[in-house]
């Protein structure tokens, strides 16, 4: 049993595309980062056989950071272990931040800033008709917070076309002189 990819099987082992997965490419169907992730993952599976039993639903990069989306329920699986992530991120070559398709916008915000906890998330309707999605996080924002805010925001934006603002619970009061 192998992952199952946007690509066919047999093409993801060879790394050559059959003229119907050509043809889907072509069609704008599969994106070459699709294609390229497809390989690099199947690869990756014959030495992580947790791989096996995912499915890539779909590749995007932003900002040079992979965006791995896969099926419902797959992100289970992937954070069984932690070294399955760092594996997939030295496969892919580059930082990568990994998504569940079909989820709500709070269950994916929840994947981007795993294993960070999300206190809560707000829509806030501006006065021009435009919507923004609030997130809050605990406690307040240091130095040594594990992830990047902006980078979280780019990516959802760029996967979900949501306009996202990120406060923490406790503002960080600077230290007087």
């Amino acid at each position: 049993m192998t992952i199952k990819t946007p690509i066919c099987a047999f093409d993801a082992k060879t790394g050559i595309l059959c003229p119907k997965c050509e043809a889907r490419l072509k069609g704008g169907h599969i994106s070459e980062l699709d294609v390229e992730a497809s390989i690099k993952l199947t690869k990756l599976a014959e030495k992580v056989p947790e791989l096996s039993r995912v499915s890539l639903v779909r590749a995007q990069s932003v900002d040079g950071v992979y965006v791995l989306t896969f099926a419902a329920g797959n992100l289970n699986i992937l954070r069984s272990n932690p070294s399955i992530h760092k594996s997939i991120e030295d496969a892919m070559g580059g930082k990568t931040m990994l998504i569940e398709a079909e989820s709500t916008d709070r269950k994916m915000l929840e994947d981007l800033f795993y294993p960070i906890r999300i206190l809560t998330v707000n829509v806030v309707w501006l006065p021009d008709g435009s919507k923004l999605t609030k997130v809050i996080i605990p406690g307040r924002k240091t130095e040594r917070f594990p992830l990047d805010v902006e980078l979280i925001k780019k990516v959802v934006k760029a996967v979900r076309n949501i306009d996202l603002l990120v406060e923490f619970e406790r503002a960080s009061y600077a230290k007087a002189l």
